[in-house]
């Protein structure tokens, strides 16, 4: 990679990704020639219509899936270079996400869905941590109350806060708000950037919502699997 992309400042960077499949009619091209690099700290929306790749591209970035062709630093490791358990160890150090369904785990409460990743990282006071961050979201009074006793907006706060716990370099949100209605995506949106602007987490959503996308720091376009837009807000 060029010592640009090498720059400490930078958190993620892609060289020339390009993703293919095996299908019925061939081989098909989901990504093609992709190149960008983020800033530690920044937010940044990839949008695109639907198929253009958004979904694929979160995947090869936090690590879940390797490119056809191409390279992906994350927080300085190039994940290209590395087996399944390799990616899974850079992803518990460096990586929180946020999904659409929440993917909290049903047996536990609110407080052990957010000590679960600090006890997998092995940080220390997993319990006050995550007591802390229930607090800054607006749990503190909800710890003991399981997902099923728990509103929609409840439930992503509780992802929020587990995705921030660990205080990861990289945040990745897919389709946070999809399941909420306006107002309580608003208030989760609202505090998924407070969050960012208050630490060092470098936040990355896959969005529809043009408003959302808006107020990030930077939108990145895609189409039939290219990187056709690389906007940064101005200032």
């Amino acid at each position: 990679m060029s010592d640009q992309v090498l720059n400490s400042t930078k958190v993620l960077a892609t060289k020339n990704v390009s993703k293919q499949v095996s299908s019925p009619e061939g081989t098909l091209t989901i990504l093609s020639d992709v190149s960008f690099a983020i800033e530690k700290g920044d937010s940044v929306a990839i949008v695109g219509a639907s198929g253009a790749g958004k979904s694929t591209l979160l995947g090869l970035l936090a690590g879940l899936d390797l490119p056809t062709e191409g390279e992906i630093l994350l927080d300085g490791v190039d994940l290209t270079k590395l087996d399944e358990d390799g990616r899974a160890a850079v992803r518990a150090a460096s990586v929180g996400f946020v999904f659409q369904s929440f993917h909290l785990v049903p047996s536990l409460n609110a407080l052990e869905n957010v000590m679960l990743p600090l006890e997998l990282a092995g940080k220390e006071a997993p319990r006050q941590a995550a007591r802390k961050i229930l607090e800054q979201v607006g749990l503190g009074e909800r710890w003991s109350h399981y997902p099923s006793q728990l509103s929609g907006g409840e439930k992503q706060r509780v992802a929020i806060a587990r995705a921030f716990a660990t205080e990861p370099a990289v945040l990745f949100a897919d389709e946070p708000t999809g399941n909420l209605d306006s107002a309580t995506g608003g208030h989760i949106v609202d505090l998924m950037f407070e969050l960012n602007h208050n630490s060092s987490t470098t936040l990355i959503l896959v969005t529809h919502d043009k408003s959302l996308a808006e107020r990030c720091d930077r939108v990145l376009g895609l189409d039939a699997g290219r990187l056709v837009t690389d906007e940064r807000a101005s200032s």
